[in-house]
């Protein structure tokens, strides 16, 4: 099988010395190890087709990857057998932006292009692409299209979800669907590249992708503001829409506790307070009219957020750099969590509403259970998106029998509280192989029957990323 897929894909995309191979085998943060025949690394979507064609035809399972930058292991390839232990399926080559049209506001990439390149390419054309997060000078568009990504502007954008007009598709028989047009309007019965969106790889592999641009907003403001908890930063996001509306491009909530791990971990980190606020919420606002009066709009609001007491200080950025300086804090919460311990990260989302009386409660499960952690909130409140964070020290997590275990064990208990308020356990890190169990056990069950019907419809053989979303082994 290896002389046939070096046929089609040449020497230069062919990995099979183990040593090589060993990044793309391992979850990004050491926690995770997979095994697979071979790397391959296909330049053409024509090639895509051959490889899982020539897969199929093999009973070999194929486990695309991207940048490696998820927190699901939904990119290490653990679910082959010993006589079939499947190929990794890197897009990476496939890194051409093949066309931005100013007028339709439509990005036409290759599905291994990384998200800061195509940032670089939009704005280049006048344009932007408002997915933002911490990953996005690794992060490959197909990986962010096949998990749904969201980051710190889905508050305005909405998730990638939302960005996507368009998919090229291989499917698991080789045949490439094209949905490419990127029409505004196109009322021809189902929407399909809505399936393989946050489909994680199960369905198909993406090898394209038309995407949405904005309009720039050279005109943007930010704030850093101090509010005592997560009520009176919900009650500042309601008066911020209130006066700013769509203008809210970010709308974070931090606390104490997990800015505290950034200033020990990351080096270049400036604080705008004497001390650090118990929670920081940071908004970014933007506009297209140059005109428009941003600061303005943050001196009223938190003026009078600051007289009645909702708001107990705050700085208002006052050129890009001090901007820059705000954002670089809190995108650098990955790289501190990494460095302290090992983190329980649970990516649940309720209504904006109640994500002060979500916290709470779990906040109450924690202490009570788990008092050897501490916890850390970083939160998307515009979207209403929670990463409720367990950080336990490696001492303690050495000695625990099962590691993998006692963390679906802490998960399960803050879903639950998820659960309560009609939350999703899973709001834009995907499931992977992580949640599967999760997924049966918390999803409607005809929904998830449905689910369960389209991957065998889909993928007969269970050859497309197997173990991920579904505990399955290739048929």
């Amino acid at each position: 099988m290896l002389d046939r897929l070096e046929a089609i894909v040449g020497s230069k995309g062919l990995i099979v010395d183990p040593a090589e191979m060993e990044p793309w085998l391992t979850d990004w943060r050491g926690r995770r190890k997979g095994r697979a025949l071979c790397v391959v690394q296909p330049a053409t979507t024509a090639e895509v087709a051959a490889v899982v064609r020539l897969c199929a035809e093999e009973r070999q399972p194929v486990f695309p990857v991207g940048g490696n930058t998820g927190l699901c292991y939904g990119a290490v390839p653990e679910n082959g057998s010993d006589d079939r232990p499947g190929i990794v399926l890197s897009l990476r080559r496939m890194n051409r932006i093949r066309a931005i049209d100013r007028a339709g506001g439509v990005a036409a990439v290759d599905a291994g292009v990384v998200l800061g390149d195509l940032h670089t390419a939009a704005l280049a054309a006048g344009r932007q692409f408002p997915l933002h997060l911490g990953s996005e000078g690794s992060a490959q568009i197909g990986g962010l299209i096949s998990t749904n990504a969201g980051g710190t502007g889905v508050v305005r954008y909405g998730p990638m979800r939302d960005l996507v007009a368009g998919l090229e598709v291989v499917l698991p028989d080789g045949r490439v669907l094209d949905d490419m047009a990127a029409l505004r309007k196109d009322n021809t019965g189902y929407m399909l590249r809505h399936l393989f969106i946050g489909a994680e790889g199960t369905l198909g592999i993406i090898t394209g992708a038309a995407l949405r641009l904005h309009p720039q907003t050279p005109n943007t403001a930010h704030a850093w503001v101090s509010v005592a908890d997560p009520a009176a930063a919900v009650a500042l996001l309601t008066a911020m829409q209130d006066r700013a509306g769509s203008a809210i491009q970010a709308f974070e909530l931090v606390s104490a506790s997990q800015f505290a791990l950034v200033l020990r971990h990351v080096e270049r980190i400036r604080i705008p307070f004497a001390t650090l606020p118990a929670w920081s919420v940071m908004i970014e606002l933007g506009s297209e009219d140059p005109t428009t009066q941003l600061d303005g709009v943050f001196e009223e609001v938190l003026g009078v957020g600051l007289e009645d007491g909702s708001v107990l200080d705050a700085v208002v950025a006052t050129s890009q750099q001090q901007a820059e300086e705000f954002w670089h804090v809190r995108h650098s919460v990955s790289e501190a969590n990494k460095k302290e311990g090992i983190g329980v990260v649970h990516d649940v989302a309720v209504r904006s509403a109640d994500v002060a009386a979500f916290i709470a409660s779990a906040d109450m499960v924690a202490a009570e259970r788990y008092p050897q952690a501490t916890t850390q909130v970083v939160c998307h409140l515009g979207d209403g998106n929670v990463h409720y964070i367990l950080m336990f020290q490696r001492d303690f997590w050495q000695t625990l029998p099962d590691g993998e275990a006692f963390a679906l064990e802490v998960e399960r208990a803050i879903h639950d509280v998820a659960a309560r308020f009609s939350g999703t356990f899973s709001a834009e890190h995907g499931v992977g192989r992580k949640l599967t169990e999760e997924l049966a056990r918390l999803t409607d069950p005809v929904r998830y029957g449905l689910m369960l019907q389209l991957k065998q419809m889909f993928d007969p053989h269970g050859l497309m990323n197997p173990g991920s979303l579904f505990a399955d082994r290739p048929a």
